[in-house]
């Protein structure tokens, strides 16, 4: 693991869901904690359940596929990381992006939190843009 755990989890996230994994392991942190119940609140994963190995904690997260077998496979989650340590990218509440028209959303890390670009317009505040997932 790097020093960058948004990269980290979406990056894990998103090797799972192409891999057709049912469940992926991450290790559990406050922001994971706060992205994941954000994905679990969106609907972006089913299920989500913090497991103990030892004195380690990991959050295990059960992923949302298609349940048609018969078609081609299509990946359910998209993941982009916007801001990373090499470039921070912020943004006011005016000038939040419309992640596919509002289909999507951005996770946002603001002074109030880790929160949606929905929720943020209702707040009227901004922050430094995390990822975009649709």
């Amino acid at each position: 693991m790097s020093r960058d755990t948004v990269a980290d989890i979406i990056t894990s996230i998103r090797n799972a869901d192409t891999n057709r994994k049912g469940t992926v392991r991450i290790i559990s942190t406050k922001i994971t904690e706060t992205l994941v119940t954000i994905l679990l609140r969106e609907g972006f994963i089913e299920n989500a359940r913090k497991h103990q190995e030892g004195n380690k904690y990991f959050l295990v997260l059960t992923l949302r596929h298609r349940r048609n077998r018969k078609s081609s496979y299509r990946k359910m989650l998209n993941l982009k990381q916007v801001s990373r340590p090499g470039l921070r990218i912020y943004s006011t509440y005016q000038g939040l992006p419309r992640v596919l028209g509002g289909m999507g959303i951005a996770i946002l890390s603001t002074s109030q939190g880790i929160i949606t670009d929905r929720e943020a317009r209702l707040k009227g505040i901004g922050g430094e843009i995390l990822c975009y997932i649709w």
